[in-house]
């Protein structure tokens, strides 16, 4: 078994990612297997680099130890680009002009957190598209899911905890795959990486399930293999909410600072 625990350095890590990185931790020491530690860095105007260091000192409190230099996606989009290149010579990917305020326009009733792209900028013509790109306007590329489908067929993957799913290629509509400020996005990066890194195991949180639809069809686009997944439970605060990075107290640096032991933390989360 390889398999990794890839935090974004956009701030300390909180008891969310701890149960994150202790399952596949875990889960690796059973098998004999090989952790690996992976930055997702490329929301870079967030990104600090004390951060970095810190998740590292975290983990390490926690008793992990990773054998390489952790990657970092900063470091590899020239080897993102290659793939996109595949997936253009396939007819695949139409850029999309729309803004935060279209996006926002089309999306799902309030507090729906699974949002799906109506598809506005795939009807564009050839002519207006290239209009458009030629003046100049901004845009984001997308993978243009309908067909995509009618390329890789039927698929599914296996889920520790949800058994084998059916992959639904358009659950998430057409999805983002070069960002407008950067040229990659989360779900392009975090396949190439995996199959590089030839993890064998995806360990992460349930949020992420209707992710991996994609990302299976990505893996098949791209010859890459199947991977196994265990999609967890979410650790959620007293209101029941998932955490996130805003929580600094449920941070692991905090909790330390507070004098909470290693054993402490793990029970909080139910290890």
């Amino acid at each position: 078994m390889v398999s990794r625990f890839a935090p974004s350095p956009t701030g300390r890590l909180h008891l969310g990612h701890v149960y994150s990185a202790c399952l596949a931790w875990n889960r690796v020491q059973a098998s004999g297997g090989e952790f690996l530690l992976r930055f997702e860095d490329i929301d870079h105007t967030r990104v600090r680099e004390e951060y970095y260091a810190g998740i590292e000192t975290d983990l390490r409190w926690l008793g992990m130890r990773w054998q390489d230099e952790p990657w970092r996606q900063l470091d590899r989009l020239a080897i993102y680009e290659e793939a996109l290149q595949q997936l253009r010579d396939l007819g695949l990917l139409y850029p999309c002009f729309c803004t935060r305020k279209d996006l926002a326009a089309s999306a799902p009733q309030e507090g729906d957190e699974v949002s799906k792209y109506s598809g506005q900028c795939r009807s564009l013509t050839q002519e207006v598209r290239e209009t458009k790109l030629a003046s100049g306007v901004t845009c984001s590329w997308r993978l243009d899911m309908t067909k995509a489908a009618r390329e890789v067929g039927s698929l599914s993957f296996v889920d520790e905890r949800f058994g084998k799913v059916h992959v639904e290629p358009e659950v998430l509509g057409d999805p983002v795959l070069v960002r407008k400020d950067i040229a990659t996005s989360y779900h392009l990066a975090v396949v190439i990486d995996d199959a590089a890194q030839g993890v064998s195991e995806v360990v992460r949180g349930e949020d992420l399930l209707s992710s991996t639809h994609i990302h299976r069809v990505l893996q098949e686009l791209l010859g890459f293999p199947e991977v196994g997944y265990l999609h967890h439970r979410l650790i959620t605060d007293e209101a029941g909410k998932r955490l996130a990075k805003r929580h600094d107290a449920l941070a692991l640096a905090t909790l330390r600072e507070r004098g909470w032991s290693r054993e402490r933390v793990l029970a909080a989360v139910g290890l």
